[in-house]
């Protein structure tokens, strides 16, 4: 190619490159979520190998009968379900912190009083111990304490079962980042 021709196209070949965005860094490993069982709204038996395995996930903990942040939280997942639909590799998980009051019947209703996908978006319950261990010990998101304070923050799930990020529910900027990011993650 003669030079003459380099320097006419080197103006064009810089704005071509300038509007290639460049590639975002990977999202950050924050852990494992190792494999749990417990109760679906539905009554059946859930295991997250079962269910969750190959899969991205959302997760939160609520309780029904929450006078504060839960319902709010609940609307951010229901965002979060509507920004995600159609992707088949993507599922929702509210675990209860509340498990005495949260039967599978009374989450299966707060579920559909929300707009919540039972194909999708699982309510789950347990023991008092398997929703501590999971808050506190694999998600680092607090205590499951009997005056039932709990975190507010959304945990997003990778394929492999790894943490890749913690999303705070004050800002709807961060609900807006958590769907972009379980997206790339299904891509992955």
């Amino acid at each position: 190619m003669p030079f003459w021709l380099r320097i006419a196209l080197f103006p064009s070949l810089l704005l071509f490159t300038a509007g290639c965005p460049s590639p975002k860094p990977p999202l950050p490993d924050l852990g494992n979520v190792p494999d749990f069982q417990l109760t679906r709204e539905t009554g059946a038996a859930f295991a997250s190998a079962i269910e969750l395995r190959g899969k991205v996930w959302v997760a939160d903990f609520i309780f029904t009968n929450c006078p504060g942040p839960c319902p709010r939280l609940t609307q951010h997942m229901k965002r979060v379900q509507e920004g995600l639909v159609g992707i088949d590799q993507a599922k929702l998980v509210s675990f209860t912190v509340d498990p005495a009051r949260d039967t599978p019947r009374v989450l299966a209703d707060y579920g559909k009083k929300f707009g919540a996908d039972p194909l999708r978006w699982y309510f789950l319950t347990g023991s008092r111990e398997d929703l501590h261990h999971l808050s506190k010990d694999v998600f680092k998101l607090g205590d499951v304490a009997p005056d039932l304070e709990h975190s507010t923050r959304f945990v997003l799930v990778d394929k492999q079962s790894r943490i890749r990020g913690y999303y705070g529910s004050s800002e709807p900027s961060r609900i807006v980042q958590l769907i972009e990011d379980a997206k790339r993650l299904v891509k992955e």
